[in-house]
């Protein structure tokens, strides 16, 4: 059978939301989920709708890049989309990829816009809407992805946008996304101290915050999507600050990084 397009999933834990996920994806030629060691039911849920599981070992939030190649190099098809476990394919989205994976195209990639769903509700502002990301590819033009905490493809040729969005939900507690922010905010300082960022200080400190805070508060206007979107607007400026803030901690005790 002519595999037209593969989807792709990278997993880890994910029983509580990839069923919604593989659901949505019912209508492509081939699933594959690369799965980084889940101790859940993650793998038995994906076989039992027919997906092809492939177990890479877990290394780390900062090797996505990793995982995403090899489902790259696993996939049969002539197109490729990839989906997190907390999104889903909307019937929109879905018509809109047929009809481009169908058609004589252009571009060898697409941008698809994405609905972020944040506690239980649909923000359109604060920075979070149209929230593109890369997922539809013509496989034989995706050389690879690369970079450790955002990953970014290297595509030959050019990009296309899609009008269709692809829904985002965020089922974290704010618990729990303070918990992800400490180890993410861990990796981007690192990443920072190893580029050669220049030698925090308050002026550093304060427009780095300002910058966030302009961005999500007042040019995105975030206060639109109500208490929600303040809550989340404070939040990403917090988070700027924790990256930060380890990066002068490191800068600060350099002898124990070297």
């Amino acid at each position: 059978m002519e595999v037209k397009i593969s989807a792709v999933i990278i997993t880890r834990n994910e029983e509580e939301m990839i069923k919604g996920t593989l659901s949505s994806l019912s209508w492509v030629d081939e699933i594959i989920v690369v799965d980084q060691g889940s101790e859940d039911a993650t793998r038995k849920i994906a076989r039992e709708f027919g997906a092809r599981v492939v177990v890479h070992e877990w290394k780390g939030a900062a090797k996505f890049a990793k995982a995403r190649n090899i489902g790259a190099e696993q996939a049969r098809g002539e197109w490729i989309i990839y989906v997190d476990a907390d999104e889903r394919v909307t019937k929109e989205l879905r018509r809109e990829i047929q009809n481009v994976i169908r058609g004589n195209t252009d571009y060898n990639f697409y941008a698809i816009p994405r609905e972020n769903i944040i506690f239980g509700k649909v923000f359109k502002h604060g920075g979070f809407w149209p929230d593109y990301v890369k997922r539809l590819f013509r496989k034989k033009k995706l050389k690879k992805w690369q970079g450790e905490l955002h990953e970014e493809p290297l595509v030959e040729g050019g990009m296309g946008y899609l009008k269709s969005p692809l829904r985002h939900l965020k089922h974290e507690s704010l618990r729990e996304m303070v918990e992800k922010t400490n180890m993410w905010s861990e990796i981007e300082a690192d990443l920072m101290y190893k580029a050669g960022h220049p030698k925090m200080n308050i002026i550093r400190f304060m427009s780095a915050m300002i910058r966030e805070f302009w961005h999500r508060m007042i040019r995105g206007m975030a206060f639109l999507d109500g208490p929600e979107g303040i809550i989340m607007a404070v939040y990403q400026v917090y988070s700027r600050f924790i990256s930060y803030a380890k990066l002068w901690e490191r800068q600060e005790n350099e002898s124990l990084y070297r």
